[in-house]
């Protein structure tokens, strides 16, 4: 069992980190506060390769696997997890979904554009009316010749104010999950717009929306998959975007560790830091225990599907803990900071309302609980 990363891997955590403090880290509470969408950011990651880190090289992308994937979206997130989320959708969920299930002239269209960040990808599966049951939406798809038509809308769709390519779950057939198609959708196309812009409690750096399809007319062409195909993609897709998901909740708890450390080191009080005080040090030390903890499932998971293992519970065990963590931890920051945790002159109240989100999207605490008991025990 080796507990390394290899070469390959460490050079995309330390490039992404380096490239985090220099064009990431000094804008955050400035992107926080007047809820920036930093464009500009996307296309200098597209040029070190994270835009497409899972997209093939003869499409513009870098090739990486799924372990340098979330090493670069927990360096990103541990400097702005707006930012991280907005990767984590684009490079380790749309362009991997287009790079499996899309037509060779689909992928010659969009991959190349997409690596660059010129292009960006949205992830449209949730409706009104189906969250975590996404088996019931009601999107439609009705065949037109040799397009289809599109008629709904979709909520919580990050990156969806500013993606080019969107990935939209319809229905083409019989109710629930087998009448699901997916389908690879211009954000040009006439009859797709940008509806109501979600006010969020964090990750103001990101861009959530929602997306309303009145008579979209999309080519055959765009089918990602076959008809029917659908949902089986949501699934597949959902068990690597919660890798991505966990990897931002990883880079949230980092960040509290390291605020809290510094502070705790530098802050007198009775004389001495409060670090010395056990009140403290010890929510520090379990802080360190959960990062670690957390650290480990995330890279065995991605470790697993590098070797072909199909994720099945991993991925929720990893997402379920480290977003956990992420929340329970980055309130003992704010308590370490006292009255200053509580202001935005420090980082540590961003983290904590950022946090929360990590135990909702990409599938609720409750769901991944439902996930890891059924492959324990099975549908009883």
């Amino acid at each position: 069992m080796h507990f390394d990363f290899t070469d390959e891997q460490k050079a995309v955590r330390d490039t992404v980190a380096a490239f985090a403090a220099r064009e990431i880290t000094p804008h955050t509470a400035v992107w926080d506060r007047d809820r920036v969408f930093p464009s500009d950011v996307f296309v200098k990651l597209g040029g070190l390769g994270i835009m497409g880190m899972s997209v093939a090289e003869r499409y513009g992308g870098a090739e990486l696997d799924t372990l340098s994937t979330v090493l670069a979206i927990e360096e990103i997130s541990k400097a702005d997890a707006g930012v991280g989320v907005t990767v984590s959708v684009h490079a380790g969920l749309t362009t991997r979904i287009v790079q499996q299930f899309a037509s060779d002239g689909v992928k010659s269209a969009y991959l190349p554009k997409m690596s660059s960040g010129q292009w960006l990808g949205a992830f449209a599966l949730t409706e009104a009316e189906s969250g975590s049951d996404a088996g019931m939406l009601r999107t439609s798809a009705t065949r037109r010749g040799d397009s289809f038509v599109i008629n709904g809308s979709k909520q919580w769709v990050t990156n969806g104010g500013y993606a080019k390519a969107h990935v939209v779950f319809a229905r083409t057939g019989e109710s629930g999950p087998k009448g699901i198609s997916a389908f690879l959708i211009d954000g040009a196309t006439p009859g797709v717009s940008v509806g109501k812009i979600t006010d969020k409690l964090g990750i103001h750096s990101s861009n959530t929306v929602d997306i309303v399809l009145e008579n979209a007319v999309v080519p055959e062409t765009q089918l990602l998959g076959t008809v029917g195909e659908g949902y089986k993609i949501a699934l597949a897709s959902l068990g690597i975007g919660r890798l991505g998901i966990a990897a931002q909740a990883v880079g949230i708890l980092a960040a509290c560790l390291e605020t809290s450390q510094r502070y705790a080191q530098e802050r007198l009080q009775f004389g001495k830091p409060i670090g010395a005080f056990q009140g403290v040090s010890f929510k520090i030390a379990d802080m360190a225990v959960d990062l670690d903890a957390a650290r480990l499932l995330l890279y065995r998971a991605a470790w697993l599907r590098d070797q072909g293992v199909p994720l099945i519970d991993a991925s929720s065990k990893a997402k379920l803990f480290a977003s956990t963590a992420a929340r329970k931890h980055a309130a003992e920051c704010v308590q370490i900071l006292g009255g200053y945790g509580y202001t935005t002159e420090f980082q540590a109240e961003r983290y904590y309302r950022d946090s929360k989100i990590t135990e909702l999207y990409e599938g609720t605490s409750e769901v991944q609980r439902i996930v890891i008991a059924r492959a324990l025990l099975g549908r009883l």
